[in-house]
């Protein structure tokens, strides 16, 4: 985690931001300057989003844990605090909490990850155990995967063949005795 920084004046920073969208309406095309301005409202919406959510989540849980689970849990407020250089969690630990946001319907298991390149190959089992053959939700992990852990720059899936299932054994009641031979 980085060192905490003087956090910039409000006010100041909206006069830099005008003045640099008042540069770009004077010198630069008009397709430009919508484009710089969208920048803006998007970027604007979604730290606003997150905000947001930290302040509904501060509030709704103050347990004897503190909101410090519930924010590490939420994926906005995860990849902002990842985007920053401020999350408390190493990319293994945000990657075992991706997994874990998704894995109630997909059996999904880390089988490498290499930090050096951000690859990350996952191994699904071939069945979700009922033996239905329940197939890993690969966007929405992968999505899971860019929230949490964007240092996760590839990800390579391979399957892995569960054991056959041990035949079904049928117990049912006994037959009746025969009678005595006489």
């Amino acid at each position: 985690m980085s060192a905490p920084v003087a956090a910039p004046d409000a006010e100041l920073t909206g006069r830099r931001v005008e003045e640099l969208l008042d540069r770009l309406t004077a010198h630069g095309d008009a397709a430009t300057t919508a484009t710089a301005e969208e920048l803006v409202r998007v970027l604007m919406d979604f730290y606003g989003a997150g905000l947001t959510r930290i302040m509904h989540l501060v509030e709704r849980r103050t347990g004897a844990d503190g909101p410090r689970t519930a924010l590490l849990g939420d994926a906005l407020v995860s990849s902002l605090l990842v985007l920053h250089d401020l999350h408390p969690e190493d990319a293994a630990t945000r990657i075992d909490r991706a997994l874990a946001s998704v894995r109630s319907q997909d059996a999904v298991e880390v089988a490498e990850f290499v930090p050096e390149t951000g690859a990350l190959r996952l191994a699904e089992s071939g069945s979700g155990g009922c033996g239905c053959g329940g197939a890993a939700d690969r966007p929405a992990v992968e999505g899971a995967l860019s929230c949490f852990a964007p240092e996760v720059t590839s990800v390579a899936w391979e399957t892995r063949t569960a054991a056959p299932e041990p035949p079904l054994l049928q117990i049912s009641r006994r037959p009746p005795t025969a009678a005595p031979v006489s």
